[in-house]
């Protein structure tokens, strides 16, 4: 599942018994830092502390579904994200990383943090919690409009591609 951006959406996504979620860190980060002005460490980004939550949630209720980090903004995301199951990184952010020469500490492991009682949410309950989260419902429909332009875009080169070329 792509253009993960809250925990209801991890919740639905584990009660479907999805085999893997990519929470977009870096977009989640971008809307708090639009909304609100602020610049945030990487112990304070709003996606680190999201995927962190999922993250920790997942673990302590044996959910088998992978989370796998995306859409970095900085290395220091990714390093508050050490230890995630799996982190998509762009190539840039892979270079200044190997470029670091110090330690790497893991933040995250199945047994780091505990997590409140396993909820369960029905189509309600999960309306109702992703209108109350402006960032996710925003971020979802700007991802989902994007991704239906591009649509359209693939079809008509799709398209011209299988027009007879003209006499």
């Amino acid at each position: 599942m792509t253009l993960l951006f809250s925990k209801p959406q991890a919740l639905a996504c584990a009660d479907a018994k999805v085999f893997l979620i990519s929470p977009f860190v870096g977009r989640i980060l971008d809307w708090y830092k639009k909304s609100t002005g602020k610049d945030f460490t990487a112990e304070e980004d709003p996606g680190v502390l999201s995927v962190r939550e999922i993250y920790h949630y997942y673990k302590t209720h044996d959910i088998k579904t992978i989370v796998m980090g995306a859409s970095f903004r900085n290395v220091g995301e990714i390093e508050a994200l050490a230890g995630c199951d799996r982190l998509t990184i762009a190539p840039a952010l892979l270079d200044e990383l190997a470029k670091d020469n110090g330690t790497l500490a893991r933040k995250l492991s199945p047994d780091s943090g505990k997590a409140g009682p396993k909820v369960s949410l029905d189509e309600k309950a999960f309306r109702w919690m992703m209108n109350e989260d402006a960032m996710a419902t925003e971020k979802l429909s700007e991802g989902i409009r994007a991704f239906a332009k591009d649509l359209r875009t693939l079809r008509g080169t799709v398209l011209d591609k299988l027009q007879p070329a003209a006499a």
